[in-house]
């Protein structure tokens, strides 16, 4: 189930014996008291710890999805780096929770993107390169620029090329030319940043 910006319902009244119940509730075995303290803990900016330290755990999808949410509400730079082991998963579910939360913080997405695009596995990294149509154009552009002049996986590029060719600005031109460059005889990723190239510049003038 997608991740909402706002979560729904009424916010939980918050104070320091909220705090500690609902820490020690992460650890129950029940169900309903997990997800309900995992409710009450996104409005503690200091809960990152707990929360994170309960989604590397936690079975069930909708208490996973309640720490999820938590997460991103305090959406803090603790918050991309409790979500990011969780874009690399092999749970497709969680994997797809974790983006979504990813996505559900605008202030620190830049941050959560250019940490997952210097990541060991290629399929993060495309991963990453999704995520940067959530970015205003020119946010965008200076991310994927950094796959398209180094990564060297042609998937990556690739990925980096649709995204640019629907959000990029001008600035993207030159990196889509020396990402040509670098990868010849690639008669689909040449095709790709063609299409790309000639998107921007009909599109360029609208964009900010």
């Amino acid at each position: 189930m997608p991740l909402t910006r706002k979560p729904q319902g009424p916010t939980p009244t918050a104070g320091a014996a909220d705090y500690d119940t609902a820490a020690a509730g992460l650890r129950s075995t029940e169900t309903d008291v997990r997800w309900r303290s995992a409710r009450v803990l996104g409005a503690f900016a200091h809960a990152v710890a707990p929360l994170g330290a309960a989604a590397a755990t936690e079975a069930d999808a909708r208490v996973r999805e309640a720490i999820f949410t938590s997460l991103a509400r305090i959406g803090s730079p603790d918050s991309v780096t409790a979500l990011l082991p969780h874009v690399r998963s092999d749970d497709a579910a969680r994997r797809t929770a974790a983006m979504d939360a990813l996505k559900a913080m605008p202030q620190v997405l830049s941050v959560a993107i250019a940490r997952l695009l210097k990541d060991g596995d290629a399929d993060v990294r495309v991963l990453a390169c999704d995520l940067a149509r959530e970015l205003p154009s020119g946010d965008a552009t200076a991310l994927l620029a950094v796959p398209l002049e180094s990564d060297p996986e042609v998937n990556v590029c690739a990925a980096a090329v649709d995204v640019i060719a629907d959000v990029g600005s001008a600035e993207a031109l030159e990196p889509l030319r020396r990402c040509a460059l670098r990868f010849p005889g690639q008669p689909f990723l040449e095709f790709a940043i063609r299409v790309a190239c000639d998107r921007i510049g009909a599109q360029a003038p609208s964009r900010g």
